[in-house]
């Protein structure tokens, strides 16, 4: 292997590295919040790392480009935020099969693209950094509660920021497992059965879950991951084929959703490191990366078990840290975007308080009602302007 070609493997490999590490306690802790037993959210996290870990691969070969999928991050928030279904975990299935269907339909149907694209940053971007908040608060409170297993944490995820950003998180959950091991909490996992297993769960139909959670889970996909995946990879003089890529994790999503595949799509953060010249010298050899990052989520699926039955014997907060610390830089650019341009900044702030307040009505969590309130808001302004 010559040297470019290991630049763009150990690339891809970060990558994927990075990529799980950052984000893995948010899936679990979205899937746990909408009802999904501790198998259950393992088995969720073993399907989307190996659809997404396909998809990298597939992608990556049949179009010669560093295509990296990820798991929706902003959509695990959002389970996270949401309040448990009256139907419990069956419904949130179901919600999770509307998704995928609508990203299948957004592929095939090209004004449903331009449609959502057309939703307002300031609106959209204010639901996603209401949702984060409630999330990004519980590292602060758990260290009020748990100093002493928190607050290493903490520390290395600050010094890591100074020093080296993307290995903050992955570096603040490496002292996490310190802290739990010490803890003794890990003498528990010796009779626990850690081979990964797939759990399937017949998804049931409930309308108020559809609003609060499979619609909000394909706008904040949409509009937090897919379109800024497009622009990452044009960043760097890539035209991503975005139809044939949320097709699919269209088509991947309502194949698993059963198995608690919640959603994939393109990745946004991640992207950069695969598709960023540190990858390889000439953009033509760089699709090795996002081949290595495919295996990388391959390999990490096994693992799943392993790393849900840590989650669940570690002291209190621990997890809840590692998830708001790998959500802030997230909560940070939405909220900036959603009172960044003056026209919708009024806007974003109704919805942002909103979504923040946590509010349910009929069933339907704050989200979706976030989502009205701002609609409503700019609806009312704009006629009351065009009036005057």
């Amino acid at each position: 292997m010559n040297a470019s070609r290991g630049s763009a493997v150990l690339a891809g490999v970060v990558t994927g590295i990075v990529g799980f590490t950052s984000a893995f306690a948010v899936v679990l802790t979205g899937l746990r919040a909408v009802g999904a037993s501790d198998a259950q959210a393992a088995s969720g996290l073993l399907t989307v790392c190996l659809t997404m870990g396909a998809g990298c691969i597939l992608l990556s070969w049949r179009y010669r480009m560093p295509i990296t999928l990820a798991w929706s991050t902003p959509g695990a928030a959002l389970l996270a935020g949401a309040a448990l279904p009256a139907g419990g975990y069956p419904t949130a299935i179901g919600a999770f099969l509307v998704a995928g269907a609508l990203y299948v339909l957004t592929a095939v149907v090209r004004p449903l693209g331009r449609w959502v694209e057309r939703i307002p940053a300031a609106v959209a971007s204010a639901m996603l950094a209401g949702v984060l908040l409630t999330l990004c608060v519980q590292p602060f409170r758990a260290l009020a509660d748990q100093p002493a297993a928190v607050a290493p944490v903490l520390v290395t995820w600050l010094v890591l920021l100074r020093f080296n950003r993307r290995w903050a998180v992955p570096g603040a959950f490496v002292v996490a497992l310190l802290v739990i091991a010490l803890d003794g909490s890990l003498a528990g996992l010796a009779g626990m059965r850690l081979a990964p297993t797939l759990v399937w769960t017949t998804p049931a139909w409930d309308l108020p879950t559809v609003l609060a959670v499979g619609l909000p889970l394909y706008l904040v996909t949409m509009t937090g991951q897919n379109i800024p995946g497009v622009a990452v990879l044009g960043s760097f003089g890539y035209r991503a084929p975005l139809a044939p890529s949320l097709l699919y994790s269209g088509t991947a999503t309502v194949a698993t959703a059963g198995l608690g595949g919640f959603s994939i799509n393109l990745a946004a953060i991640s992207a950069a490191l695969a598709a960023g010249p540190e990858a390889h010298p000439d953009p033509d050899r760089r699709w090795i990366a996002g081949i290595a990052a495919g295996a990388t989520y391959l390999a990490f699926g096994p693992l799943s078990a392993v790393i849900a039955a840590v989650s669940v014997a570690a002291p209190p907060g621990i997890i809840a840290a590692i998830a708001g610390v790998a959500l802030i830089g997230a909560f940070a650019q939405s909220a900036g975007a959603a009172l960044a341009d003056a026209r919708h900044r009024e806007a974003g702030a109704v919805t942002f308080v909103v979504a923040a307040s946590g509010i349910a009505v009929g069933g339907v969590s704050a989200a979706f009602w976030a989502l009205v309130a701002g609609g409503l808001y700019l609806l009312v302004v704009r006629a009351g302007t065009v009036a005057r």
